[in-house]
């Protein structure tokens, strides 16, 4: 039995070792070249890991293009396994494995089917997510079920914090998964398919808060879209600020504060709970790290120390919209 990998992100590593470690037949691993995976949220570098476990390391540019097809052809492979790779498989590269091609996706499929299922559910204040391994078909999404495994959504995770659980589980099963590769099954069942429609690809745009909404739906955007992803932003004085991290206080009646205004600030000896407390369509919010423009970044007593109270998130866009 022969196997290949093709990766990118930094949750493949710990999933990649764990098999390697238990003796999986791993003949080369294809990534990203160092040019394109620069521009990659989350990319890491998979030699170190290649040079421990000998284990030949081709860089490519497309997973699908002559190239990379090519070389997964020179590997011969039984089984490839795509964890952490942002390119859809197409069916020159789906056809080269003997037995087939097995994936993962951050989700209890065929729920949240598409991209950036993490995100999403964050976004949509899901209570549970998960991961799913799947045989990769032509249709996204849309191969036989390998194994699940839930992972329930906390109020203190972010995107970041559920990557990790999602390739804690990922090692799992592919771990309980080796012994019956290597024994020569392959095992699946099919999915259902009537489980709502595909997820979007979500772009830089869409990370603009929507200061009237509730608060919960602005501390679930924030966390949704924190590092490694661009960030959810705002717009103060006419800059533009990332928002990294938020706290979501208890929810207070409501009062003449106007969504977006800056209620002022929280003070504390502990560093990490300082910042700006934010009035939202409902209830409020607490910003804890935020970015300028010119990269410059504000935590703790910086933040908490802005003159910023009585100022609105927004205030001229919307204006300008009024206007209109």
């Amino acid at each position: 039995m022969r196997f290949a990998w093709v990766g990118l992100h930094a949750d493949g590593i710990s999933v990649l070792e764990a098999l390697l470690a238990a003796g999986a037949p791993i003949r080369g691993l294809l990534t990203l070249r160092p040019d394109l995976a620069a521009k990659r949220a989350a990319a890491a570098d998979y030699g170190t890991v290649c040079e421990r476990y000998g284990v030949p390391l081709h860089y490519v540019a497309n997973v699908n293009d002559a190239h990379a097809v090519r070389l997964l052809g020179e590997l011969a492979p039984d089984v490839v396994f795509v964890v952490g790779w942002p390119q859809v498989v197409r069916s020159a590269a789906l056809a080269v494995p003997r037995v087939g091609t097995i994936g993962s996706h951050a989700s209890l499929l065929p729920h949240n089917r598409g991209s950036a299922p993490i995100p999403w559910s964050l976004i949509r204040g899901e209570r549970q997510t998960g991961s799913t391994l799947v045989w990769l078909a032509e249709n996204v999404n849309a191969g036989d079920i390998i194994d699940q495994m839930p992972i329930p959504v906390t109020p203190y995770d972010t995107c970041a914090s559920l990557y990790g659980k999602v390739a804690a589980a990922n090692r799992d099963m592919l771990v309980r998964l080796l012994p019956r590769l290597l024994a020569g099954e392959r095992p699946g069942r099919p999915q259902s398919r009537a489980n709502g429609p595909l997820l979007t690809r979500r772009r830089r745009a869409d990370g603009r808060l929507d200061w009237s909404r509730p608060a919960r739906a602005v501390y679930d955007a924030i966390r949704a879209l924190t590092r490694p992803h661009p960030g959810a932003f705002g717009v103060l004085d006419g800059r533009r600020w990332l928002i990294w991290e938020a706290a979501l206080p208890p929810a207070s009646p409501g009062g003449v504060a106007r969504a977006g205004e800056i209620l002022g600030p929280i003070v504390s000896p502990v560093a990490a709970a300082c910042g700006q407390v934010v009035a939202c369509g409902e209830g409020h919010i607490v910003l804890l790290e935020v970015e300028r423009d010119d990269g410059a970044i504000l935590t703790g007593p910086e933040l908490s120390e802005q003159p910023w109270t009585g100022r609105r998130w927004d205030e001229r866009a919307r204006r300008k919209g009024d206007a209109s």
